[in-house]
């Protein structure tokens, strides 16, 4: 590989435009394709006027905490193991927990004791217990890891209670109520932030840090999506609990969980910072792996045998962005394959590929001029040239406390060192409209054959503006009195 040079790529790259941005210290996607040429485009059709009074939250710190107090709506798989996680980040306690079965709750609180930490509040047993606990004055960030039918909702009440809130994905599954959440947000103040994790897997974060350093060139396209079989998870009659999540696929066409990959390809290409998501087309294959795996290995008895299913298994997004970029963004849980949330970005000078390689890290790279011969490397070296400062601050803690190879504990991490540094957030309510806005308009599409619909403007015109996201400086988490 060859030596970095003391001024970086993306300075020689991007001329003046890359020039701007990295004096004011501000990421681009790469090249002078990362903000565009002309006047800004004006907000989609239909975008909703902010009411009297209303404003932005871009660039809206966290006011300081000295510890960061956390309830947690929703104590299934993913929320009960979440807990865990915010329990063990310094300056971070979880001061209630709540989920509509209270066997859950006490178990959970259980295992915060066992754990040497303090009992939080309990709320359980009912639909409403969850308001309940937002009455409390002892929570500053709520996180919900409940079905997506109630994120919405859910994550309304708790900006109205006057708390920060991190969503599991997606934050919503329609536009009016995205819009709604963007909304709520502004008027209260307060951080409304999608429970991203993958954003901050160790691959991702690199691929970032290479492509604002202008290692690909000009940034072109894109390619994510979440590829996973989950059929025997599906059928499990333990595991989603009520079905939630197998019943979606008997009443929406949607793709419903692709933010997994298109979130880190948003971030790379700076959307919402210098570019935005235009319009959006779908395709989607027949439904045919969830009635297959039924015939071969459920029980006749099981209740899934009254259902039909319409979701298709492979469900695909072609996205477009003002700037002329393409973004192919999949979802696929109803197929027998290995799994991938595919990971790819490529521009005028190479290529990053994940899921793909031999290497340790499973990426694999082609850029000029390090490379020729048309023959992929392997990462190892490049992430370790270009790995994120948040993984060589807290790898070895992420690896010990954190599921998903440790991206979970990162993004905990990282958002209690933002509320307890009083700093803006990584990912802010707009990213978190944008890159769910695919779950509602993949519908739209499909239902009018495929052709392309309009991905509304969440920031109001103020896509136009490069600004930090992901591609933070490094901080340190504040000392623990």
């Amino acid at each position: 590989m060859s030596e970095i040079p003391a001024v970086s790529r993306r300075l020689v790259l991007g001329g003046t435009l890359a020039t701007g941005a990295i004096a004011a210290g501000i990421g681009s996607a790469g090249g002078a394709a990362a903000a565009p040429a002309a006047a800004p485009a004006p907000a989609g059709a239909g975008t909703p006027r902010r009411a009297a009074g209303q404003k932005s939250m871009i660039n809206v710190p966290f006011e300081p905490y000295a510890t960061v107090r956390v309830g947690v709506i929703g104590l299934g798989n993913r929320g009960s193991g979440m807990t865990t996680g915010w329990s063990v980040v310094p300056g971070c306690t979880v001061t209630a927990v709540c989920d509509i079965r209270a066997d859950r709750v006490k178990r959970t609180a259980d295992g915060l004791v066992t754990n040497g930490k303090p009992r939080p509040a309990e709320f359980g047993g009912s639909a409403g217990s969850y308001a309940e606990m937002l009455e409390r004055d002892d929570i500053d960030l709520v996180y919900i890891a409940t079905p997506w039918e109630f994120h919405h909702e859910q994550g309304k009440a708790a900006l109205l209670a006057g708390k920060h809130v991190i969503v599991e994905l997606p934050i919503a599954t329609e536009l009016d109520e995205l819009w709604d959440l963007v909304d709520t947000s502004e008027r209260t103040r307060r951080n409304l932030m999608l429970a991203e994790n993958c954003n901050y897997g160790r691959n991702e974060l690199a691929m970032l840090k290479m492509a604002h350093e202008g290692l690909f060139g000009d940034i072109t396209n894109g390619h994510g999506g979440y590829l996973h079989d989950l059929r025997a998870l599906l059928f499990s009659s333990t595991y989603y609990t009520d079905s939630w999540r197998r019943l979606w696929h008997t009443r929406s066409t949607a793709s419903f969980y692709a933010m997994h990959g298109l979130a880190p390809i948003a971030a790379a290409m700076d959307i919402n910072r210098g570019d935005r998501m235009t319009t959006l087309k779908a395709t989607a294959t027949a439904p045919k792996g969830l009635a297959d795996y039924r015939e071969r290995f459920v029980p006749r008895s099981h209740p899934s045998w009254n259902e039909t299913y319409v979701n298709g298994d492979l469900v695909s997004c072609a996205i477009e962005t003002a700037n002329g970029r393409t973004i192919r963004a999949e979802h696929d849980v109803s197929s027998p394959r290995p799994y991938s949330r595919i990971n790819t970005l490529a521009g005028s000078r190479g290529i990053f590929e994940d899921y793909a390689g031999t290497s340790t890290t499973g990426g694999r790279i082609y850029v000029e001029p390090d490379h020729g011969g048309h023959s992929w490397r392997d990462f190892d070296t490049y992430r370790k040239e270009f790995d994120h400062w948040l993984w060589k601050k807290i790898g070895d803690d992420a690896a010990n406390n954190g599921g998903h190879g440790g991206m979970d504990y990162v993004l905990q991490w990282r958002t209690i060192q933002l509320m307890r540094a009083g700093l803006v957030p990584d990912i802010d309510v707009y990213d978190s409209a944008a890159w769910c806005a695919p779950v509602p308009l993949s519908v739209m599409s499909l239902a009018d054959k495929g052709r392309p619909v309009a991905v509304p403007d969440f920031t109001r015109g103020s896509w136009v503006n490069l600004r930090t996201g992901l591609d933070s400086r490094e901080t340190d988490m504040p000392p623990v009195a």
